[in-house]
């Protein structure tokens, strides 16, 4: 490999520059007309507009538009089509009806379907993805600040997914991130032409006070399974999308609402046990059965509109989703994502990413707070607060969170401050967050970061963003700093996205998460797309990425380039391949890939291939087969991988992910096979009663085998009956190498109850 120096602006310059890019975006802007500056965010025009109409009762919730009270709204129907077809008339048509009282705002939706077998409808559970079901979905910008919303989605079966839209972020799979649990109702029905539903949304789940002028931005996604069909009132453009807060339109006519001031007491009760093994002294816990009984309470008060406190004292995570096994075939940390609802309300506002991707390095992460980053073990919470929201034109985010001894983690204090001053109404923002933690026992015993970003979009498509972030930890003088600057391009026929980075090789954010220190990051991706005339074929995209990663001496540790060629397909199927992948790296320490299999340090070349494809995913039954094969540390791997779902009907589902890695290494014991994945088995009594249980297997682990299983019974809104099992360990290591694992049995009863006035 060849190894290359680097220069980087230092701290004081790279903030010169993010303030010297604001300058001259924000003047760039003024100097044009209001017309150039709509045509060059992107606003669509005649911004589209709708209106509510009062009534003075609430309209009947049963799914159907019979109640006469639904014709005194006028109609919505000019939605149009993102996919596949940008800006023509959807091949089905759809309404839309809004009513008011001084409590709740009423959505009526009619979804006319020619197709006589009727929409795809196979979701019951709550909160699940509805990706492969039609659905229709909302989404409210209470505050009008065109970069937040709330997303409230809903399917032909009336079951409810709901989300949160920060910062015109996209989710993993749908719109939002979907960790926020609102308050609404629902109901649907499946016609003869098609199907209806009926949403209701109290002022208060939005926490909106206002009572007169109201004007929120809003808009409408309607999703067609069979078709793979995209249809969206505002914001249609393929660039845009949903989440495209600042292309939403506009709702007028709410006047005379009560106050919408957010006001719940949630307590909780839990009881049952827990077995931990002998090998449990190892990290420092006890072994032996033990005693589950414990209480504790959450609060949420809206503090003003848009405002929001959560409140909570021995928090419990019982009901948490378990963490979806992995094996790692890097030197680097795996990320695992927050699973836990007080940490995910509202997550967004403390985003402050540090890196590319899904996953990506950030300088928060919350999985750090009550959960053992190497063993996985939970760690309990005394108290914990947080404020998010806007406040006078900024967006803030403000946590505490207490936690006690456990194990080998000392009492610890961890304070954070994110706070966000938006720019132009575009998107575009500057930013700065601190974060501060206190560990009575622990050496070091305290370790803070802080850092400033800014994300400002230009013309429509081009988005430029820049961070600087320090930290302090005892012992070490310099290094700390970590500096990034990066832009995206996104066009119907070009995506391109480059990346510079340098890590000192002491910067240490125990709070956040980071793939590697001491880095020299270079990155750069163009992705180039067609929709070419060929029967089936929706799109194709060939794409290519280098990534470049010496040390702050200028020695290569990582390197790799990579060419990939993808078909989506109008049904829904589609192929992913890597041509070629051809990888460098550079091991300073021993790498344990598997037990007591270590790759001695060196340089390593490797070549691989990679051919994907998934099955058309309006059936019953939807299949993904992978294979990606080659060269690999001087030897060869093998991984393939199959990935399942199958619903015979609406109440029962399966989904598995089973994969084989045969590894041929040139050292001692190289020659071996790990076999991990995860069976997933739900069952939907009813929208509010659910059984789920998930087997995992991993044979790189002593304890091979896993599960999980939880009866949830939503017996009113937002509270809940939870009975859950869990043999194993709930939570992963986030440690670049897992520890040894052991084996858990852990029964808990929890009953939680939403009250509010």
């Amino acid at each position: 490999m060849r190894t290359r120096r680097t220069e980087f602006p230092q701290l004081g310059t790279c903030l010169f520059l993010l303030i010297l890019l604001a300058a001259s975006s924000r003047l760039l802007y003024s100097q044009s007309s209001p017309q150039t500056n709509q045509r060059q965010l992107g606003v669509q025009e005649p911004l589209r507009s709708a209106q509510a109409s009062a009534v003075d009762r609430p309209p009947k919730l049963d799914g159907t538009l019979d109640d006469p009270l639904w014709q005194r709204a006028t109609p919505i129907t000019n939605l149009l089509q993102r996919e596949p077809y940008e800006g023509q008339s959807p091949t089905e048509q759809t309404e839309v009806r809004i009513l008011y009282t001084k409590h709740e705002v009423y959505f009526g939706v009619a979804c006319h379907d020619s197709f006589a077998g009727g929409p795809v409808a196979t979701q019951l559970r709550r909160d699940v993805t509805q990706e492969l079901d039609d659905y229709f979905e909302i989404v409210i910008d209470s505050r009008r600040d065109r970069r937040n919303a709330y997303v409230f989605q809903i399917n032909p079966l009336g079951t409810q997914r709901d989300a949160l839209i920060t910062d015109e972020q996209a989710g993993d799979t749908q719109d939002g991130d979907p960790g926020w649990d609102g308050v609404w109702t629902s109901s649907a029905r499946i016609t003869r032409d098609g199907w209806t539903a009926t949403i209701a949304i109290p002022f208060s789940t939005l926490n909106f006070m206002q009572s007169q002028d109201v004007v929120f931005g809003v808009n409408f996604k309607r999703f067609i399974r069979r078709k793979n069909e995209e249809d969206l009132w505002s914001g249609w453009r393929r660039t845009f999308g949903a989440t495209k807060i600042s292309q939403a339109g506009e709702l007028h006519g709410i006047n005379d609402i009560g106050s919408g001031r957010l006001f719940i007491v949630k307590p909780y009760l839990l009881g049952g046990f827990s077995h931990l093994p002998a090998n449990a002294t190892a990290s420092g816990l006890t072994p032996g059965t033990t005693a589950l009984h414990t209480g504790g309470v959450d609060v949420k008060i809206g503090l003003r509109s848009n405002l929001v406190a959560n409140l909570t004292a021995n928090t419990d995570f019982a009901d948490s989703d378990v963490d979806v096994q992995q094996f790692n075939l890097t030197p680097y940390k795996l990320f695992f994502p927050e699973k836990r609802q007080f940490f995910l309300e509202n997550a967004g506002v403390f985003d402050f990413p540090i890196g590319r991707g899904s996953g990506a390095d950030q300088l928060f992460f919350s999985r750090q707070i009550g959960i053992d980053p190497v063993t996985g073990q939970q760690v309990p919470i005394n108290v914990g607060a947080k404020v998010t929201g806007s406040l006078d034109g900024f967006e803030l985010g403000v946590m505490d969170v207490d936690t006690r001894s456990s194990g080998p983690n000392p009492g610890a204090n961890y304070a954070v401050l994110r706070l966000k001053r938006s720019l132009w109404g575009s998107g575009s923002y500057i930013g700065v967050m601190g974060i501060d933690k206190r560990s009575g026992d622990a050496i070091p015993s305290f370790n803070q970061t802080s850092g400033v970003d800014g994300r400002f979009v230009l013309f429509r498509n081009l988005v430029l963003n820049g961070y600087t972030a320090q930290t302090r930890t005892p012992g070490y003088s310099s290094g700390q700093s970590n500096l990034g600057a990066g832009l995206n391009f996104r066009s119907n026929w070009l995506d391109f996205e480059a990346e510079h980075r340098k890590i000192g090789p002491n910067f240490n954010p125990q709070v956040g998460f980071l793939e590697r220190t001491d880095c020299i990051c270079d990155f750069a991706d163009a992705t180039f797309k067609a929709r070419p005339e060929f029967a089936g074929v929706r799109e194709m995209q060939f794409e290519g990425f280098i990534f470049h990663a010496p040390d702050t001496r200028g020695v290569v540790q990582t390197q790799e380039w990579q060419t990939t060629f993808r078909a989506d397909f109008h049904n829904g199927s589609y192929t992913d391949d890597d041509i070629v992948d051809v990888f460098a790296q550079r091991l300073t320490l021993p790498f344990n890939i598997y037990k007591n299999v270590n790759i001695p340090v060196g340089v390593y070349n490797w070549t691989r291939h990679q051919f994907t494809y998934g099955t058309p995913q309006d059936l019953r039954l939807t299949v993904r087969f992978f294979e990606r094969f080659g060269s690999y540390y001087n030897g060869r791997l093998n991984e393939f991988r199959v990935r399942a779902s199958y619903r015979p009907n609406e109440h029962l589902s399966f989904s598995a992910g089973p994969q084989w890695n045969r590894f041929r290494l040139p050292i001692s014991d190289g020659n071996f096979s790990v076999v991990f994945g995860a069976l997933e088995t739900d069952y939907a009594f009813s929208r509010f009663l659910s059984l789920s249980t998930i087997l995992q297997i991993d044979t790189a682990n002593a304890q091979a085998a896993s599960a999980n299983v939880r009866l949830r019974w939503n017996y009113r809104p937002d509270s809940d009956l939870y009975v859950i099992y869990t043999a194993g360990q709930k939570f992963a290591s986030l440690a670049a190498v897992s520890p040894a694992q052991f084996y858990e049995n852990r029964f808990a009863i929890k009953f939680t109850y939403s009250w509010r006035p």
